[in-house]
């Protein structure tokens, strides 16, 4: 492991020593959108319906607001605890190229999101800035989910399926989405109708009508299960995912490793270590898969975080 222990205390959770664990780089390396950084260098966020603090002293990372049972059912998950990051930093680091990001970002870990909200999210992210992207998620949940209080403060949850699927294309547009409103209402629609179809159903009921249901396709449960490759050409389905959006949907919350999301910053990391000025996206992530493996998406934040924060130029 890349922690010494975990410590449970009141309202708290401590991760001791976790070498591969910071918050800055983990909160900031453009795969979530919900998590603000607070005026004494905490982040508090939203997931799974719950708000945390974390804080970092030195290697220890502090969860505040939490407690043994949440931690184990859903933290631990969530922040990637069981995968050893310093032994992916030694693979990646044999890499001479890739060794600088990897020092740069050596406290990135890869978030494991709730599907759903992940997906309308990446939506919103097409051609679309950080601030942005999450200014649009905030009013999103602001409007149609759970309240949550902490702090004396309001936050709130994304909003279930079931919530989402009573708004209008109006409405959704009045967040801030612009052309992607129609896309968030489709998908949305799409994903609630599937989910709908599979009530009271047994598996084998629902598989058997799987090759002739083409609503069936929108099952994010069983695009989780997809290989990594079946995985990335069902999410295209959905309007308004296209390959990198799918990429990233499947790295950040369907835990296929192998994804490579190819953006402007990766594209300028690739080029500026590894390829030529003028090779496509699509050759980019194929080259990246074929040489990173298994350990691709790894190898993608490491690679966007060094490119952003150095304001790399190709």
């Amino acid at each position: 492991m890349d922690f010494e222990k975990i410590e449970y205390c009141e309202d708290k959770v401590i991760i001791k020593n976790a070498t591969s664990f910071n918050i800055k780089q983990t909160f900031e390396c453009g795969q979530c959108f919900r998590w603000e950084k607070q005026d004494n260098g905490n982040y508090i966020g939203v997931a799974y319906g719950k708000v945390l603090e974390l804080e970092q002293k030195d290697n220890d990372v502090i969860i505040h607001n939490t407690n043994k049972e949440d931690f184990e059912n859903i933290w631990f998950k969530y922040f990637d605890l069981a995968r050893d990051y310093n032994e992916i930093k030694e693979e990646l680091s044999k890499d001479e190229l890739l060794k600088k990001a990897v020092e740069y970002g050596y406290g990135i870990r890869i978030l494991n999101q709730e599907p759903f909200e992940l997906v309308i999210s990446f939506i919103i992210s097409a051609r679309n800035s950080i601030p942005v992207i999450s200014k649009t998620i905030k009013k999103i949940s602001e409007k149609w989910g759970k309240e949550i209080e902490y702090k004396g403060k309001k936050y709130y949850a994304f909003p279930t399926e079931e919530e989402f699927s009573k708004v209008t294309v109006d409405e959704i547009r009045e967040t801030g989405a612009s052309f992607r409103s129609k896309y968030i209402y489709d998908t949305v629609a799409k994903i609630y109708e599937c989910n709908n179809l599979k009530q009271g159903k047994s598996k084998e009921e629902i598989e058997s009508l799987r090759a002739s249901d083409e609503r069936l396709n929108y099952d994010l449960e069983y695009i989780y299960n997809l290989s990594d490759d079946d995985c990335h050409v069902a999410l295209q389905k959905f309007m308004g995912v296209g390959a990198k959006v799918a990429d990233c949907i499947m790295l950040f919350s369907m835990e296929k490793h192998s994804s490579f999301p190819v953006d402007v910053w990766v594209k300028r990391a690739m080029q500026h270590f590894y390829l030529a000025p003028d090779v496509s996206l699509n050759k980019i992530r194929i080259f990246a898969r074929d040489k990173f493996k298994e350990l691709s998406g790894c190898a993608q934040q490491y690679l966007f975080y060094y490119a952003r924060e150095k304001n790399i130029k190709v």
